[in-house]
């Protein structure tokens, strides 16, 4: 065998060992505003088949904080317990995002866009609103999205 042939068969054994390819940080960052978005909507959803409370208890990380009438509600225990507390009645919360960014990293994302609320009150009184929403989405251990912020 020449010299030459043994560097070339030795310089391609040793590339065949690297990766291909590396994954460029805009594929993370791509993949990973798919997932947010798809999180977002399935949270949508849940809140649309299952009702407010159970697609909020479900979605929200452990330390998750919602921002409700200037008032933090702080941790998935006092959340569950806001809820449990409303005396609205026919809630229906719509929401879609219409924006969707994330982190150089992927683990962190937010989002907004347009939301549609309304119930009755113990009154029989109709409230309704509608705003502008913001959801933080943060990966979580088990590669799952939660939210951490709304």
């Amino acid at each position: 065998m020449k010299i030459s042939t043994f560097f070339l068969l030795l310089a391609l054994s040793i590339s065949s060992c690297q990766p291909a390819s590396q994954v460029s940080e805009e594929e993370i960052r791509e993949k990973a505003r798919r997932e947010v978005l798809e999180a977002e909507e399935a949270f949508a959803g849940m809140a649309r088949q299952e009702g407010v409370p159970a697609a909020f208890l479900a979605f929200a990380a452990d330390s998750a904080v919602l921002n409700r009438n200037n008032r933090i509600i702080k941790g998935k225990a006092a959340i569950e317990a806001y809820f449990a507390q409303s005396t609205l009645q026919n809630v229906s919360l719509e929401w879609a995002p219409e924006f969707v960014e994330v982190s150089s990293s992927g683990d962190m994302g937010y989002t907004y866009g347009p939301y549609r609320f309304s119930a009755v009150d113990t009154a029989g009184q109709k409230i309704e609103a509608e705003g502008i929403f913001h959801t933080v989405w943060q990966r979580q251990s088990d590669g799952s999205w939660k939210y951490v912020y709304d």
